[in-house]
């Protein structure tokens, strides 16, 4: 099966230096960066591994991480 990769460097890559530069410079962007960074690695790490985790779970899981990525993009288009 092939692994998707939603790190915010391949899901935005025009905003590269942005998102270096706002994880250095804002905290509340940090703190949601690791939290997607932790999240997106969990669900990657089941989906290569092929762990055990139920389908809702699964969901849920893409539910947090697709919220944080939306909480992020605007954080990285705000002018």
């Amino acid at each position: 099966m092939q692994i998707e990769h939603h790190d915010l460097v391949h899901e935005f890559p025009e905003y590269k230096e942005r998102i270096h530069h706002l994880k250095i410079e804002n905290h509340h962007f940090a703190n949601l960066f690791d939290k997607y960074h932790a999240l997106n690695n969990e669900i990657e790490q089941a989906e290569k591994n092929d762990l055990p985790i139920s389908d809702e779970h699964a969901e849920s899981l893409k539910k947090q991480r697709l919220e944080l990525k939306d909480q992020l993009y605007g954080i990285i288009t705000a002018v």
